[in-house]
């Protein structure tokens, strides 16, 4: 390993644009078994599957049904 390295012809990274943000959230127990179900199915990653819709519904923007029903 050397003890400096020089940097100044370096290009940024083009791909950072894309990264992903890491986040924490919580789902209900019937929503992570669907997905995780899903998951077995197709063998593709949960948290994958879980992207993949939500950037479907902002693709088509989509918004909750948040009309409170009485019972």
């Amino acid at each position: 390993m050397r003890k400096e390295y020089d940097f100044s012809a370096a290009k940024k990274n083009p791909y950072a644009k894309k990264l992903k943000t890491r986040m924490t959230i919580r789902l209900d127990d019937d929503v992570m078994s669907y997905f995780q179900m899903l998951a077995d199915e197709t063998e593709i990653p949960y948290q994958t599957l879980i992207n993949l819709y939500l950037k479907d519904c902002v693709k088509r923007k989509m918004k909750p049904d948040m009309a409170w029903k009485k019972k």
